[in-house]
């Protein structure tokens, strides 16, 4: 199973390691999420990457959760960030890490860098952190704690550990230079107090390190070898640097390539659980979210989600990779596995005049044009049929060439039929009923004369079919980059209203009596669809259109 594309810059790097015996040739990542949200389609790019990376170079990578900070991690989160990690098909086996594992040696590193120098208790408010930090053009001024004695760091520090002092009191700085021209390096925090239940360790520490520090800590304890993120922590990297070298610890390689940005979508978790939280989507794995439960429920593979991130590769600048790269990945895989069915959204009745009351027959229907293995079924089809609303038209314009009055079309698999009269409603004039023919000569979808009719179109038999809910989806914004906001807009001023609509009302063949969550299907001249896993019942079964079709009609082969 190929995860990654087969060359990239990242690979050339490890590839000069491993010629030049770094690292005794070993490989080792990790994937190290925060468990503060769900997965996304950006972190699948990242899993594909690290877990691909060590499959590849026979290495190994961790699943490590990078829990600092208590007030917004949950169980919940590590729970489903472990579902989709393996529902991608990876598997990290003994190798599952937590940041809290390491809360006591890490308290020690924070010690020795005090005992070095290179660490130092503050007591500066955040306001006055970001008055002292200076700007861009101008240097920084230093804290008048920067200086305090070793003794007396210590048993600050400790003080802290202890839970002397309330939140925002105090907090452990590196001493580094605060005219550094990377104001990351401006003595940045290391240590803050948090009086918060963590989800691991309860309340048994009360101070919890910064994510910078944290990481690169975890990364060298667990022997990591090239430690792969995004391009947002490039700044970052000097800390990363300067941390282990000051502890002078086995230090991992930091390489930054460009994170996902999908068109028409939000890929920040601050925005993704606004969403969520605002009700704007039903929860973390509405099939509009670009979360990993949510495309999974819609209906996408763990394999068209790793060809998709194989196909946007790795680089090194950021962009944004248009939707349809994503939709074309499930396309490609559907239009190969997913069994044809009929199903009519929007119906509209059709009585066959000269068809047998009370007769059903059963025609045999093709599963897969792109898989003759797949074999036929049988639909039924009997006197009274729906078809979809949009396949008729009264007065039908000159590019219209599917069912009006005194027109003959062929139904799929079935025979030609012309329509004779329209019923409509007294009251509004709203059309209710065809009422056809059919030639009982073209039964399978023929003319044993070789007249030809232009229009094909679906249909399901109206006492056979099952009703069903269809739910169809649309991209969740309308702008292409839903970040990119005018002045006094924000970025939920872009959701798309007609994001999702809900047909009550649908019938589908009675094949699909036998539908399974797992399974996908085609719905012909529709798109591709599944059963909802969370709202479909037995006695009202929910489809999710997982994306529409690419191909049009006419490219079906006609049977």
């Amino acid at each position: 199973m190929e995860h990654i594309n087969k060359t990239n810059f990242i690979k050339e790097i490890i590839d000069k390691d491993l010629k030049k015996g770094k690292n005794q040739n070993r490989v080792h990542t990790r994937f190290p999420p925060e468990p503060n949200g769900y997965l996304h389609i950006g972190h699948a790019k990242s899993i594909c990457l690290n877990f691909g990376i060590a499959h590849e170079y026979k290495g190994l990578c961790n699943l490590r959760f990078d829990d600092t900070n208590p007030e917004k991690e949950e169980t919940e989160y590590v729970d489903s960030i472990k579902e989709d990690v393996k529902w991608l098909g990876f598997d990290w086996g003994k190798r599952e890490f937590y940041a809290s594992d390491y809360f006591d040696k890490l308290y020690e590193y924070a010690v020795e860098l005090i005992k070095k120098g290179k660490a130092y208790v503050c007591d500066l408010t955040a306001v006055q952190v970001r008055e002292y930090r200076g700007t861009l053009t101008q240097p920084g001024k230093e804290s008048p704690y920067r200086n305090r004695s070793l003794e007396e760091n210590l048993d600050l520090f400790h003080r802290m550990k202890s839970g002397e002092f309330n939140e925002g009191a105090r907090f452990l700085r590196a001493k580094i230079d605060m005219a550094s021209p990377n104001l990351i390096m401006r003595d940045p925090a290391l240590y803050r107090i948090r009086k918060e239940t963590h989800h691991r360790t309860a309340d048994e520490w009360c101070i919890y390190p910064m994510y910078d520090f944290a990481h690169c800590l975890s990364d060298s304890i667990e022997g990591i070898t090239h430690s792969i993120c995004t391009l947002e922590f490039e700044n970052n990297r000097p800390l990363y640097d300067w941390i282990l070298d000051q502890l002078e610890i086995h230090h991992p390689q930091q390489i930054e390539f460009a994170r996902l940005n999908l068109s028409n979508t939000v890929l920040s978790k601050r925005k993704l659980l606004e969403l969520v939280k605002e009700r704007y989507v039903s929860g973390w794995d509405d099939p509009r979210m670009p979360t990993i439960s949510g495309l999974r429920r819609r209906g996408y593979t763990a394999e068209s989600i790793r060809n998709f991130c194989k196909d946007i590769g790795v680089a090194k600048f950021n962009s944004i990779v248009d939707v349809v790269v994503l939709e074309n990945s499930i396309r490609n895989e559907l239009n190969k596995t997913a069994m044809r069915v009929m199903a009519v959204l929007r119906p509209l009745k059709i009585v066959i005049t000269n068809y047998p009351e009370g007769q059903t027959e059963e025609l045999s229907a093709i599963n897969n044009p792109e898989d003759e293995s797949m074999g036929t079924r049988k639909v039924p089809f009997s006197r009274e049929i729906y078809i979809e609303q949009d396949d008729f038209q009264e007065n039908p314009h000159k590019k219209f060439f599917r069912l009006a009055p005194g027109r003959e079309v062929r139904l799929r698999y079935a025979y030609f039929i012309t329509c004779t009269d329209v019923i409509k409603d007294e009251k509004t004039g709203a059309i209710t009923e065809l009422r056809c023919t059919h030639d009982p000569a073209t039964k399978g979808g023929d003319a044993p004369d070789g007249r030809k009719v232009k229009g094909t179109i679906h249909w399901v038999s109206a006492k056979d079919a099952i009703k069903s809910e269809v739910r169809l989806y649309d991209h969740l914004f309308t702008k292409r980059d839903p970040n990119d906001t005018e002045e006094g807009k924000a970025y939920i001023d872009g959701l798309n209203p007609n994001s999702l609509e809900k047909l009550p009302e649908c019938y589908l063949e009675p094949s699909l009596k036998k539908a399974v969550v797992e399974a996908r299907y085609q719905f012909e001249r529709l798109g591709y669809f599944c059963l909802d896993s969370r709202d479909s019942k037995e006695s009202n079964p929910v489809f999710n259109r997982i994306v529409s079709l690419r191909d049009t009609w006419k490219k079906i082969v006609k049977k």
